[in-house]
């Protein structure tokens, strides 16, 4: 399901750092994380979002995620764009 949502959004950012600074100018509807990344890397994502009640959905592989976003390399965290 939101691996479709990723795919199909018309503005996606890819990546932790570029996510939080997205979450920081208020531009995000909806946080994309990948279970099975470090928890160290998407923690900071996920307090921003928390902050900014910024729904966040969780999905289970970051190959998965990268490949919805279109890259060949795994992502981490999606910002899904208003």
């Amino acid at each position: 399901m939101s691996y479709e949502k990723v795919s199909q959004a018309e503005k996606i950012i890819v990546g932790t750092k570029q996510t939080a600074k997205a979450l920081k100018n208020d531009l995000v509807k909806e946080v994309v994380i990948a279970e099975d990344a470090e928890p160290r890397v998407t923690m900071k994502v996920i307090q921003l979002a928390e902050q900014k009640q910024v729904p966040i959905t969780k999905v289970d592989s970051m190959k998965k995620l990268g490949k919805a976003c279109g890259i060949e390399v795994g992502a981490a965290a999606v910002a899904i764009i208003k």
